[in-house]
């Protein structure tokens, strides 16, 4: 893949700490920062343009509200600006790399990148890589928490609130998303899964036909009647061996070399039109080992090849 140097990246941290029980996640975006993030990618050729943070609610001066959808309004409106800063990124000619946080940031992210292709009378598609379907909503939830929700919401499923973003929903059609990964969902959640029309690949998929053979077959809907795709990371969708700093760690995960594959078609596919990774949460680290990873895989989606 050439290096598309007239494409400048735009890094955007969101600090969310609302959607997941879990305290820590919060700090994702300076240990991505810390990683290297920015020195790496200009290696590349790549410009690289740090909005810095999206602001978010510290819930200790929030109150919960719902329990069926925790914090539901104050993530809503940082979702809301963070879609404003994903679409201008986009109009300004440039890739968001969105960095969080945890996974309801998601909802903000996907709602900026359809809006704007919307405008132009565009579809998107959405490849999730995650252990978890995320594919909750208010009433099926078992635990309240948002991060377990923002799919749905892309969708067009759950709350009005964040399926609205930007004025419209669904931001996504079922038949252009893809998730790759799962491995632990909740019972009421796999009916969801089954009945949305979603693409989705177990980690028995993964283990049966393995990560290229079903990067294949992913491409071929992500890319259906689209202008390219979002890339959405929960670090947790890879196994805890090589990725430990997550509040929801699951063993039998994706492996090193899976993870990199993934990115590495991803870029000699060359349609994605911006990333995001998520759940990096570094109190439950070691030594940066999380965000270390989720840098190199970014890397490698954006065109770092061994030769």
């Amino acid at each position: 893949m050439d290096v598309p140097a007239n494409r400048p990246l735009r890094l955007i941290g969101v600090p969310m700490d609302l959607g997941a029980d879990r305290r820590g996640v919060d700090m994702g975006p300076s240990a991505f920062r810390s990683a290297g993030f920015s020195a790496a990618v200009r290696r590349l050729g790549y410009e690289v343009r740090d909005h810095g943070n999206v602001e978010v609610a510290t819930p200790e001066v929030r109150t919960v509200g719902s329990v069926q959808a925790k914090y539901l309004q104050e993530i809503v409106d940082a979702c809301d600006e963070l879609r404003s800063v994903v679409w201008t990124a986009l109009d300004n000619g440039e890739m968001p790399i969105v960095v969080g946080g945890d996974h309801s940031i998601a909802a903000g992210t996907v709602a900026g990148v359809a809006e704007f292709h919307r405008e132009r009378s565009e579809r998107i598609g959405l490849l999730w890589i995650d252990a978890h379907a995320d594919m909750n909503t208010p009433e099926s939830t078992p635990s309240g928490n948002v991060h377990g929700m923002p799919l749905s919401a892309c969708l067009g499923l759950g709350a009005p609130e964040l399926t609205g973003l930007g004025g419209f929903r669904p931001k996504v059609d079922h038949d252009n998303v893809v998730l790759i990964g799962i491995r632990d969902l909740d019972r009421r959640e796999k009916d969801i899964v089954r009945r949305s029309g979603v693409h989705a690949f177990t980690m028995r998929d993964i283990d049966e036909r393995g990560i290229a053979d079903i990067m294949a077959e992913a491409f071929g809907h992500l890319s259906h009647g689209t202008a390219g795709y979002h890339v959405s990371l929960d670090v947790d969708g890879l196994d805890p061996d090589i990725a430990p700093g997550v509040g929801t760690p699951v063993r039998g995960g994706i492996n090193f070399r899976e993870a990199h594959l993934m990115m590495e078609l991803v870029a000699d596919d060359g349609r994605a039109t911006s990333f995001e990774v998520a759940e990096i949460n570094p109190i439950l680290d070691h030594r940066n080992k999380t965000a270390e990873i989720a840098v190199d895989l970014f890397l490698s989606g954006l065109g770092k090849s061994i030769l």
